[in-house]
Order: C-alpha cells, then sequence, then structure tokens
C-alpha cells in the first residue's frame, strides 16, 4: 500500500496551479475536466518521483472560497533549501498569492529546518528541509 494523493478544494484552479508549479516547483501531471458534474481535477507532483504521491486540487465550478475547518493541519514537502523556497513563495505571492506563515529554522526542540507557508486557499505546507 502508499498513499496515491491528497486532496485540496481551491476556490481559482488556475492560480493554485501557478502557485504549487511556480512557487514550489511541482508540475502539473493531469487535468481531467468534468462539466455535466460541475468539476475539474488537477494532479501535480513532481517530476523526480512519477510514482511519488500527488496533490489532487478540486475547482468545484462557481464555489469561490471554502471555511477550513479546525481539524486540517497541514501537507508537507521536502525542500533542498527551505530558506530558498520561502523566498520562491515571497516572489509568487506578489503575482498569484500565497504567504510565509513561519520562516525557515530548526524546529523546536530539534535541528531539522522547517518553514511553512500557506497556498492562495489558505491551506498550510510544511517546508522540510532534506538536502538532495
Amino acid at each position: 500500500m502508499r498513499i496515491l494523493h491528497t486532496m485540496l478544494r481551491v476556490g481559482d484552479l488556475e492560480r493554485s496551479i501557478a502557485f504549487y508549479t511556480g512557487a514550489l516547483g511541482m508540475r502539473l501531471v493531469r487535468k481531467t475536466h468534468r462539466p455535466e458534474q460541475r468539476y475539474t481535477l488537477a494532479f501535480l507532483g513532481f517530476a523526480d518521483d512519477p510514482n511519488g504521491a500527488e496533490l489532487e486540487l478540486t475547482y468545484n465550478h462557481g464555489v469561490d472560497h471554502y471555511e477550513h475547518c479546525g481539524a486540517y493541519g497541514h501537507v508537507a514537502i521536502a525542500v533542498p533549501d527551505a530558506a530558498a523556497a520561502c523566498t520562491a513563495v515571497r516572489e509568487a505571492s506578489v503575482r498569484i498569492g500565497g504567504k510565509v506563515t513561519r520562516e525557515a529554522g530548526p524546529v523546536k526542540g530539534g535541528t531539522t529546518v522547517i518553514a511553512f507557508v500557506a497556498d492562495p486557499d489558505g491551506y498550510l505546507i510544511e517546508l522540510i528541509e532534506r538536502p538532495a
């Protein structure tokens, strides 16, 4: 068994695709448009791991935002340089949204370098530094 994907509902699919591809280096793997069912899906992943878990972005036609429940935590992504990833998110935020919510630094009580960013819909993404 393995995790296949995590799904997030988004209010603007193209903006979200631009954030995940432009700021976080993911690639659009496939997109499915279902006009009769009034939704569009976009699956994103990393080019260097075609069998890895993907992020599914779901856009329900006509819905531009969602309330986040209190139980959602975050999606974690390994990055070679957490500070550089934060810089990329800050640069992308001017064009497409997103923000750094915790600058890169050691996790409390440990040495692993992490950072947190929020995507344009406010979902938290943990960036965990793992040198290539």
